[in-house]
């Protein structure tokens, strides 16, 4: 089906940026990553082409992280793109969320989130990952 019910949280990224260059958003409430969330960009995340808008040092990586109730015990882990591919197959319905994260500054975003899956909800005896 792919993805849909999609939100970008670009206006959001944006009003955020203004409040930190303003002055109004302090560098550490905006620079606040987990350090799991760090890990996570290091070790499972997607490098992009963009730069950091914080610290301009290095590119952001995208983190992306699964939800739904049909995940079961793989609700709220780190997801590859291909593995998104096999999970669309095989669920019917999740929710992805993908975060923007600067392991230089700690920066990090929400930056959309979209919804994936075959459309067909399984019986809730059937749940997977239980």
């Amino acid at each position: 089906m792919g993805r849909r019910l999609v939100v970008d949280y670009g206006l959001a990224k944006r009003a955020a940026l203004t409040e930190l260059r303003s002055g109004s958003l302090a560098r550490d409430d905006a620079c606040d990553a987990h350090p799991y969330l760090l890990r996570a960009a290091k070790y499972h995340g997607e490098p992009t082409d963009a730069s950091c808008p914080v610290c301009d040092r290095v590119r952001l990586t995208h983190v992306t992280y699964v939800y739904g109730d049909e995940l079961g015990r793989y609700a709220g882990r780190v997801k590859a793109p291909a593995e998104l591919a096999a999970m669309e197959h095989e669920y019917g319905e999740f929710r992805v969320y993908v975060v923007e994260v600067c392991q230089s500054c700690a920066w990090n975003h929400l930056a959309q989130s979209y919804v994936l899956g075959h459309g067909e909800t399984a019986p809730s005896g059937d749940r997977q990952g239980g």
